[in-house]
């Protein structure tokens, strides 16, 4: 495990809603060795509560014997803007609205100062992807390989939706926007997106009773694990303020609409669906590769739904081999 590393940028750093921030901040962590032609570089971008120490939370994709070895590839993902994890984050409300696209914006400023004019594989899943799409655009030119996982040009009004209950879940905690507060809020805000992560019947398989009890049951003492899990690792102003930015992903915002947008990718690009994801379809990822133009489709199976660009790593391997191959 290497420590994480920070980049720090003293000027005003202007957002695209109209605030600033006065300085900037990004945590990130790098693996492996950039190669005297600086062309083994592999960006990430992470989940919605993931950190930059991506050899943890992607093992089985990264990592040395997986598809992407830092003994291979000079491996980089940086904490998005808004995470309790070394990024620029909200201390109370009074923090500004910020964008998908200003976090691309950000890490571009990051690949500049670390050297990085080149980039082999840019890749991310879910708001991962959403990160990656802004990337491509703002970094045209420069990226060999672009992998879009269980991700989609727009935030649909089904995901605004569901974080938007989350959101109420967050703000009924009376001590929600206090310094550390409004933890009870996150651990059911948690529960309420578990649901949308992943599938009733992956619930019904794994957490069904063997007896006739009335009390204590499996899938809500799981919830409530699940909660005291993001309780103990995030902090609700972090959850609030990203799930706001997460609302504002729309690729062909100020770009004459999406279509035109997607056709401005110019590199190979791979877009993953899983069969079982119920909250972002396997269409959507079927509309990016068809609006891009080097665009490719495939879906893998899961019983995780959308978790599973997390947890099927043996089948993505599977999948982005044969797409580096060709």
């Amino acid at each position: 495990m290497t420590a994480v590393q920070y980049f720090h940028r003293s000027e005003v750093f202007a957002l695209e809603l109209g605030g600033k921030f006065s300085s900037l901040q990004l945590g990130y962590h790098t693996y492996g060795e950039l190669n005297e032609a600086r062309d083994n570089v592999i960006w990430v971008f992470h989940a919605l509560t993931a950190n930059s120490d991506v050899l943890d939370w992607w093992s089985g994709l990264f990592g040395e014997g997986d598809l992407f070895s830092p003994k291979e590839y000079f491996i980089v993902c940086v904490n998005s803007i808004g995470s309790p994890y070394g990024s620029t984050a909200p201390e109370g409300l009074d923090f500004p609205k910020f964008t998908v696209r200003d976090v691309a914006r950000s890490q571009l400023l990051l690949a500049e100062h670390l050297g990085i004019a080149k980039i082999k594989v840019a890749i991310g899943g879910s708001y991962g992807g959403s990160q990656a799409l802004e990337f491509a655009l703002a970094y045209s030119g420069t990226i060999d390989h672009l992998i879009l996982i269980a991700c989609s040009a727009r935030e649909t009004a089904w995901g605004i939706a569901i974080h938007e209950a989350q959101r109420m879940a967050l703000t009924t905690d009376s001590s929600f926007g206090q310094a550390g507060g409004g933890q009870d809020g996150l651990k059911a805000a948690r529960a309420i997106g578990l649901l949308t992560y992943r599938t009733s019947e992956a619930f019904i398989e794994t957490q069904s009773e063997e007896d006739d009890r009335v009390d204590n049951f499996k899938a809500a003492s799981y919830l409530q694990y699940q909660g005291e899990k993001i309780e103990a690792r995030f902090n609700a102003l972090s959850y609030y303020y990203l799930h706001r930015c997460l609302d504002t992903h729309n690729l062909g915002r100020d770009r004459g609409g999406i279509q035109k947008a997607l056709a401005q990718i110019d590199c190979p690009t791979l877009c993953i669906g899983i069969e079982s994801d119920k909250l972002i379809p396997p269409h959507l990822q079927k509309q990016l590769a068809e609006g891009i133009p080097q665009g490719q489709y495939t879906e893998i199976t899961s019983r995780f739904g959308h978790d599973g660009f997390l947890i099927e790593t043996e089948k993505l391997t599977h999948s982005i081999q044969d797409f580096l191959a060709s």
